[in-house]
């Protein structure tokens, strides 16, 4: 009995000691985790006791948090606070309470670009070139831009205080005006360029752009239109599904549109056209650039891929990612992550090789940071629909180059001729404008811009000791001319006005409008495109001028 007593209490006792070995092991092999995060509240109380600057507790953990975020080396995920995201709802919904008036800094002032039709700014007569001295008493010299746009937001049904100086009138002119709800539509000036071709202007994928898209395109087609020049230049995305209803609307059930690819099961999605296209006939020309990403290109490479419609400008961003927003408890902000790669109807992915040096943007949207451009022979050819060649690894490559005004006239060369007086000469554009609005110099929007107007400028620009020469500047007399128009047009005629001009010069609009001229397929506008790169007649951007 002792002895079966004896060897059952041995075994127990080895099992304990063994278990309690093991157990400590088990604890061993986490310890690492723990250890970290003793490593972190170490680090954490350290620089709350002893930096030398004061920094509360909770800001040290909202820096621990967006540093953590910024050591992916992903420039698409970034962790938003609650300010960053409220910006990021407002351009997606498109949808804020304010005043509906466009703003800008000049001369250190903020001066109204144009009030928004249909919305309290527009009704109380806020007027293009009107410079807002005072918000509810406090004045707004060296308010920034945004410092600006939040004092004059505020909620739906609350009244804001105005004090504006207006050109051409001696007194300060007081306003009182009710915020509103404002809606910013993401589809801008629908028209007719020609009897036949019609355009739009998708400027961002908000949750109103599927509809919006639908009824400019319905009202066109009421009044001729039998091809679309459908811009989606410096379109930055936005929303997915809305993206997706749009290329929905162009293609025919069952075509894919794009593949998502994540690690967990709700990340990896194929999205399938599912209506019949709404305008079978229709000739799509859809106008890309370097601005162009996300959204934007899933829908330029959807109609690619499947040959709906062809693309001019030139190489598109390359954001190849798409990204997830979850909210973070207590108000905390939220986390944007990228949480999934996608892919063209093609097989494709047009994601351009990055830099890892560059973060997001304060609204949550996302800058720059594609590297340089791959050249075509070393990107993967894939086949469309009808077995034309298109290319992965660096953006939508469209269908026919052709340079943007900016690459190509001296434009941007003559902007970085001005360095640091950028501002400045800015600040004299405006007040020459403004000084023309007041003097009522022009009476229709195409207006020409005379050589006496020209030399007035420069007589400002010296006023202003602005570093530029007069050799320099009579060379760059087209481009100032331009420029001229363009801010003279705004603040006298308004901002639509202002669009119609430079769509007028716009070389990209032009190249588009003589590929379809005569067209009535899309067939022949792509063969047309085809041949004109075999023969190179393409307007390959060079950077400078």
């Amino acid at each position: 009995m002792r002895s079966r007593a004896f060897i059952a209490f041995t075994a127990l006792t080895g099992a304990l000691v063994s278990g309690g070995w093991l157990l400590q092991r088990g604890f061993e092999r986490t310890d690492s985790v723990y250890a970290r995060a003793r490593l972190f509240d170490d680090v954490l109380d350290r620089v709350a006791r002893d930096y030398v600057d004061s920094i509360p507790e909770a800001e040290l953990y909202q820096k621990a948090t967006a540093g953590m975020v910024e050591e992916l080396h992903d420039p698409h995920s970034t962790y938003l606070t609650p300010d960053r995201l409220r910006r990021l709802n407002e351009s997606t919904s498109g949808t804020y309470a304010g005043l509906g008036v466009q703003i800008d800094v000049r001369d250190g002032w903020i001066t109204v670009i144009s009030p928004l039709p249909g919305t309290p700014a527009e009704r109380a007569g806020i007027q293009p070139g009107d410079r807002i001295v005072a918000v509810d008493g406090r004045s707004t010299e060296g308010l920034s831009a945004d410092e600006a746009r939040d004092a004059l937001r505020g909620p739906k049904g609350s009244s804001v205080a105005l004090l504006i100086e207006r050109p051409g009138v001696a007194a300060r002119l007081p306003f009182t005006v009710q915020r509103a709800e404002i809606h910013v539509r993401s589809v801008r000036h629908p028209m007719m360029l020609t009897d036949r071709t019609g355009y739009v202007d998708l400027t961002i994928f908000s949750q109103s752009s599927e509809d919006e898209l639908r009824n400019a395109i319905a009202s066109l087609r009421r009044r001729g239109m039998k091809t679309l020049l459908f811009d989606l230049r410096a379109n930055p995305g936005g929303l997915l599904e809305e993206g997706v209803g749009i290329a929905d609307m162009f293609l025919d059930p069952g075509q894919k549109i794009v593949s998502m690819r994540g690690r967990s099961p709700e990340a990896t999605h194929e999205f399938t056209d599912e209506a019949r296209q709404l305008w079978p006939d229709l000739v799509v020309v859809a106008l890309v650039d370097e601005h162009s990403a996300s959204a934007a290109e899933i829908v330029a490479g959807a109609l690619q891929d499947h040959d709906r419609a062809v693309i001019v400008g030139s190489t598109t961003y390359g954001k190849g990612s798409a990204q997830s927003v979850f909210q973070l408890g207590g108000g905390a902000g939220a986390l944007k992550l990228t949480t999934a790669r996608w892919f063209t109807p093609s097989g494709r992915s047009i994601q351009k090789p990055t830099t890892d040096t560059t973060a997001a943007s304060d609204d949550g949207d996302d800058r720059p940071d594609s590297a340089v451009e791959k050249p075509l022979a070393a990107r993967t050819p894939y086949r469309t629909d009808d077995g034309r060649v298109v290319y992965g690894g660096g953006g939508i490559t469209p269908d026919l180059i052709v340079a943007s005004e900016d690459s190509t006239d001296g434009m941007l060369a003559f902007w970085r001729s001005l360095g640091q007086d950028i501002p400045r000469f800015r600040d004299a554009l405006t007040e020459y404008a403004l000084d023309v609005k007041a003097s009522k110099q022009v009476a229709s929007p195409d207006f020409v811009v005379t050589p006496a107007m020209r030399e007035a400028f420069w007589r400002r620009l010296a006023a202003k000791r602005i570093a530029l020469d007069r050799a320099h500047f009579d060379a760059a007399a087209r481009t100032v001319d331009r420029l001229l128009g363009y801010e003279i047009t705004r603040y006298v005629f308004g901002a639509d006005a202002e669009f119609r001009r430079k769509l007028r010069d716009d070389r990209v609009v032009a190249a588009a409008l003589d590929l379809v001229a005569g067209a009535s397929t899309e067939r022949d506008v792509l063969a047309r495109a085809a041949a004109r790169r075999a023969a190179k007649q393409e307007d390959v951007p060079h950077g400078t001028s």
